[in-house]
């Protein structure tokens, strides 16, 4: 295990981070969507109003009052039922209290002298954010100064005593009790942790240098959806952690052609009535590699997109609203192939699945979702890019970089053709 992971703790991540703003179940869709456009990552944690005003909350207060994240995928899923698309009004005002699906497991507050092994630890088991006090005399923690703050909990290491380790991560020092009810908060997604860890890429060594594949870190249990089939289905198979569904077409030999993904994070920031009505209306296939306006009106009837907009024109005498039919476009994607089913090799764009190779090393995985603010990659097969084997997502990896040295076998690649890895 690095040691690197011992001698930090979580206060050291917070340091810059911005105050946490709590989104309320009593907020509507249409706020949601504005949250979820202008938030870090493609899901938002909510909350239950406190009704303990005036009063000041504790942290087993505050953790209860959380319900579970929003994600872009949970929204667009709602609005594709066949009542929201008949009335898109009225879906917008929804409450996101009916839409969220309840998890309070997905966040976890934690004090900000927790050391880095052990909030990898609570991530490995599910949790998805850390909500961290932002102590106003927290100035970050040097090395040293961690290893005797969290002396008695590196004791219980040399105990092998993992169970004492997560207990004494979730209890508040003394010293910091006090301020710990008056604290604002900063939420840590994994995607920070990821950051810190590629950022000391040589306390890690040799993992960097390791292939996916040899690491183990490859998650052979993915969900995934047949192009032909209704897009709607994939908000059928439930997926978990991450939020993704892969596209595929089953070959003869019953391999898996990955052509894209149905995912909170292709979703993002997207037109979200548009990317409805695609999920309601469209075959995967088509609603991942984009329906263009070249495609039969028989597939595609005209819709009108972005209809806010447009009745706002109208209403400053801009003219009448314009129908125009589904694009890729409307929903974010940009691929080069005019539909499903022509050119599929030459299919690429911003509706084009994240993919690496079994061989490729895991710091160049790393670097590759950092880079797309993706929190999965698909894995390939190294002779062939359509060919799905996997996936490896932020959980994938944090198991990675806790196991023991004995637990893989080094890469022999190397400093330098990690570099060219990572750079291509």
């Amino acid at each position: 295990m690095a040691s690197v992971l011992l001698y930090h703790v979580v206060g050291d991540l917070t340091v810059g981070k911005p105050e946490l703003v709590e989104f309320c179940d009593v907020e509507t869709v249409e706020s949601a969507i504005r949250a979820i456009g202008g938030s870090t990552e493609c899901g938002i944690p909510v909350w239950k109003r406190s009704s303990h005003v005036g009063m000041i909350e504790n942290n087993e207060m505050r953790q209860q009052r959380f319900v579970g994240i929003l994600t872009s995928l949970d929204i667009i899923s709602f609005l594709a039922k066949t009542q929201c698309l008949e009335d898109q009004d009225k879906a917008m005002k929804t409450q996101v209290s009916d839409v969220v699906v309840p998890n309070n497991t997905l966040l976890k507050i934690v004090d900000p002298g927790t050391r880095l092994i052990d909030a990898l630890e609570m991530m490995k088991q599910g949790v998805r954010r850390l909500l961290v006090p932002k102590s106003k005399v927290w100035k970050g923690m040097s090395k040293r100064f961690s290893i005797l703050y969290n002396g008695k909990w590196l004791k219980n290491i040399d105990n092998g005593s993992s169970n004492n380790l997560i207990a004494n991560a979730n209890r508040p020092s003394s010293s910091s009790a006090a301020a710990y009810m008056r604290d604002k908060f900063c939420c840590l997604p994994r995607e920070d942790m990821i950051r810190f860890l590629i950022g000391c890429l040589g306390a890690l060594a040799p993992l960097p240098l390791s292939s996916i594949s040899s690491l183990g870190v490859v998650n052979l249990n993915y969900s995934s959806i047949e192009a032909s089939l209704p897009a709607v289905e994939a908000t059928q198979k439930h997926p978990g952690d991450p939020t993704a569904v892969a596209v595929v077409e089953v070959t003869q030999d019953g391999r898996h052609k990955i052509l894209g993904e149905i995912s909170a994070s292709k979703l993002w920031k997207c037109d979200y009535l548009a990317a409805a009505w695609a999920l309601a209306n469209l075959s995967a296939g088509q609603f991942v590699m984009g329906a263009e306006d070249n495609v039969s009106s028989r597939l595609l009837p005209d819709i009108s997109v972005n209809s806010t907009v447009e009745d706002n024109k109208v209403a400053n005498g801009g003219g009448s609203a314009r129908a125009r039919k589904f694009s890729s476009r409307s929903i974010g994607f940009n691929p080069v192939s005019p539909s499903f089913g022509m050119g599929r090799t030459m299919y690429r764009g911003r509706s084009a699945p994240l993919t690496c190779k079994t061989s490729s090393s895991l710091a160049a995985v790393m670097a590759q979702m950092l880079s797309h603010r993706a929190n999965h990659v698909w894995v390939t097969e190294d002779d062939n890019d359509d060919v799905l084997v996997g996936m490896v997502s932020y959980a994938d990896i944090l198991v990675a970089v806790t196991k023991q040295p004995a637990a893989f076998i080094p890469s022999t690649r190397s400093i330098t053709e990690l570099a060219s890895e990572i750079q291509s």
